[in-house]
């Protein structure tokens, strides 16, 4: 996409296990043009593997010090240990430590590991990040349940910057508009539509795009300014307290522990032993032994009466399917018409290629664990590069505070010039200058030791970079 330059040294990093997050990791740091060794015990895994990606693999035991040798540990960058076993992870943290690895990160689902106040610290266990993708996930859908009207907001620049998810509908003053005829309209307001969702495709507009109803939008904006463009668009801003969750796993049953004494909340559980497990752990919490993917199930245990439904099993498409009921269930009145208090959908989606149609076709918000901690690690490994990284749930695009390095291309032009090389992959939101975030238009010209927001597709992160880089 950009003009060559010296090639420098890829970072070496080591992956323990192929499982989702293991090979999420992989397929998303080659994107990004690291070195990847993988050590994995599976036959079938390696087989699939080996198809799909260009990483060097090695069928082995973690715990196999050969394997560490044959994968060149002593010279390795960093570890990402993401196998099934908490144990082995943790392990496999201190063997590398002995390799001299700078760099450890760990997946560890117990919470009884790795926190100050833990018999073992981060610390003792010689962990430099410790990643529980399940915990993330609970904590983010908490956030976004705290948050007014359960729409997703993300905080940019220390708060100065955010952005926000929202549904379009056919009687949005948005909708079947071009961008640059709702930012006339409202000129007023400094605020830029980064990212459009449809159907399967995540769209980085142009002024020339049209939103159309059922499209899910991310809108950018000062902290000030938000409040003006949620009433715009007809975004209630009161907090959820009734909250309906499918699905009693590590996820479901974290959420509710974190929110059941604030809010009223009803788990619906499909097995009938973790249903009674559920009901004793958690005092605070309605607990429901049935199918929370049949309609009668769901109107017994009172949908339309919840402000937000969550779909938390292991099955994407229950997940997918059941969001899409609930919101019909929610939002539609016995006669056919739609009721003025609309609730909201958020779906856990464990494939990632089902992100986007989630978050159009049913669910309000569609998040994925593998991407959640991807992201972690991205920013950890790149944090001397990329002041933050946040993705977009239910969009396949990532929302990035770089600074633009002195020489970097894109201080050599204004934004009009750069844009046939970022057209449909890069935007380039804001820029801080003169004390306060201005909205980047065409005639911007990035100076150099600016810092900017940039939203990208989730696969051209590495053209941030080379874009802003020497």
């Amino acid at each position: 996409m950009f003009e060559k330059r010296k090639k420098i040294a890829a970072e070496r990093i080591l992956i323990l296990g192929l499982g989702g997050v293991g090979y999420y990791l992989a397929k998303r740091l080659l994107y990004e043009e690291y070195a990847i060794t993988i050590i994995e015990p599976d036959s079938k895994r390696i087989r699939y593997a080996d198809d799909h990606i260009d990483a060097r693999l090695i069928k082995g035991d973690a715990m196999d010090i050969s394997c560490w040798k044959e994968a060149d540990a002593a010279n390795i960058d960093c570890l990402i240990a993401v196998t099934n076993n908490d144990a082995v992870n943790m392990m496999a943290a201190m063997i590398a430590d002995k390799f001299g690895i700078p760099r450890k990160i760990a997946r560890v689902r117990s919470l009884e590991f790795g926190n100050d106040n833990s018999i073992l610290t981060s610390g003792d266990l010689k962990i430099d990040l410790l990643i529980h993708p399940e915990e993330l996930t609970a904590q983010e859908i908490v956030r976004l349940i705290k948050l007014r009207a359960a729409n997703e907001i993300i905080d940019i620049a220390k708060g100065q910057i955010q952005l926000m998810a929202n549904r379009i509908h056919g009687n949005s003053p948005f909708a079947h508009k071009k961008l640059k005829e709702i930012a006339m309209e409202n000129s007023e307001l400094a605020f830029r539509v980064v990212a459009i969702a449809r159907g399967i495709t995540t769209i980085i507009p142009s002024g020339e795009d049209t939103i159309l109803p059922q499209d899910q939008i991310f809108i950018m904006a000062g902290s000030e300014t938000l409040p003006h463009l949620m009433k715009l668009a007809g975004v209630e801003q009161s907090h959820r307290q009734r909250i309906m969750i499918l699905g009693g796993g590590l996820i479901g049953h974290r959420i509710a522990e974190l929110l059941q004494k604030s809010v009223e909340i009803k788990i619906i559980e499909q097995d009938q032993q973790r249903a009674g497990l559920l009901a004793q752990e958690l005092q605070n919490t309605e607990v429901l032994h049935g199918d929370g993917s049949d309609v009668d199930t769901l109107n017994a245990a009172g949908l339309c009466e919840m402000d937000t439904f969550i779909t938390a099993t292991g099955e994407n498409e229950t997940n997918i399917l059941s969001c899409l009921l609930a919101k019909n269930l929610m939002n539609n009145d016995k006669k056919g018409g739609v009721k003025k208090k609309q609730g909201k959908t958020i779906a856990l989606v464990n494939k990632e290629d089902y992100l986007v149609l989630a978050s159009t076709i049913g669910a309000d918000l569609a998040l994925n664990k593998k991407v959640m901690a991807g992201n972690e690690i991205l920013k950890f490994i790149r944090r001397s590069e990329l002041i933050s990284v946040a993705h977009m749930h239910g969009f396949d695009a990532e929302v990035v505070e770089i600074i633009a390095a002195p020489g970097s291309p894109i201080t050599k032009k204004p934004l009009a010039k750069v844009s046939s090389l970022t057209m449909g992959a890069i935007l380039i939101g804001s820029v801080y200058r003169q004390g306060e975030w201005r909205v980047a238009v065409g005639s911007t010209h990035i100076q150099a030791n600016e810092r900017v927001i940039v939203i990208c597709r989730s696969s051209h992160l590495k053209d941030v970079r080379k874009l802003f880089q020497i």
